[in-house]
């Protein structure tokens, strides 16, 4: 139970520091971080479960304010924005990212690591994002898929990373395997 909360805390703090590389924020006002490879890394080292726990523990902790997103931002109010969508299915993400990884035979691959990453990583986070900007910004379902369409390239880029660091590391630590 105790390596379950502490690894459930590292991922937390993993996801925040990604949060301090420099962001890109579109016209959309949805900036392009680091933070959704994460997630995605989440997912696939700790498993369904912990993996969106660790998200849930780092929400709750920008939701207290503390300025772990991208660019300083923290606080109730970032769930009142364009990227409410984000955020919700970054835990929803990373629970679908370890559920798809953890049906492969061998969940220590790349190919499995890359497919959880892309199905929950990419498309449910990005279905979630589409469906919160069209609602907090009040715009259509069309508008908010053009608005979400250019982060696609950099998602598959990360999803890729995702994939090779968490095969590497299954490799280097194939008894962590059985703990997750």
């Amino acid at each position: 139970m105790e390596k379950h909360l502490t690894r459930i805390a590292l991922f937390a703090a993993l996801i925040a520091a990604l949060g301090l590389l420099p962001k890109l924020t579109l016209t959309s006002g949805i900036p392009i971080t680091a933070q959704s490879m994460g997630i995605m890394l989440a997912g696939t080292i700790l498993g369904a479960r912990n993996g969106a726990l660790s998200v849930l523990l780092f929400l709750f902790l920008v939701a207290l304010g503390l300025p772990l997103l991208a660019g300083g931002r923290g606080g109730l109010g970032v769930f009142f924005g364009p990227t409410l969508g984000y955020l919700i299915g970054f835990a929803i993400g990373a629970y679908v990212t370890g559920l798809v990884a953890e049906r492969f035979t061998n969940r220590m691959s790349f190919v499995a690591a890359l497919s959880g990453a892309v199905v929950g990583g990419i498309v449910v986070v990005t279905i979630c994002g589409i469906i919160g900007m069209a609602v907090m910004m009040d715009v259509s379902l069309v508008t908010a898929t053009g608005f979400a369409l250019p982060f696609i390239p950099g998602d598959l880029i990360k999803a890729g990373i995702t994939a090779a660091i968490t095969a590497a590391f299954w490799k280097a630590r194939p008894s962590l395997a059985n703990a997750a």
